[in-house]
């Protein structure tokens, strides 16, 4: 099932507070950017971050999903609606995510 492109303006939205938010859509689904960094996705409808240290400690009863069949684990952020308590989780795993690889010429 493809995730709908009102609930990625949901998730933007409830990002305003951060800075270079991006996003790339693939495959139906919504792949999340921070400052260039994958921090996690749209899929199914559904928020879904990479379990970095801070993401766990924020959360630590957040189940681990499946974005696609095939994928790692990732963690399911429930508090949406929370505005600021996003912005702070995306703020906090900033420095525990990888850097985008350099393309090859």
């Amino acid at each position: 099932m493809a995730s709908k492109k009102e609930y990625l303006e949901y998730v933007l939205e409830q990002l305003s507070g951060l800075e270079d938010i991006t996003f790339k859509a693939m495959m139906g689904e919504f792949i999340l950017y921070y400052k260039g960094r994958i921090f996690g996705g749209i899929y199914d409808d559904r928020l879904l971050v990479k379990p970095v240290k801070a993401a766990v400690k924020l959360m630590p009863d957040a189940p681990s999903e499946l974005p696609y069949d095939g994928a790692k684990p990732m963690l399911l952020v429930d508090s949406i609606d929370d505005r600021e308590f996003l912005c702070e989780l995306v703020g906090a795993m900033y420095d525990e995510l990888p850097e985008p690889k350099k393309k090859k010429k």
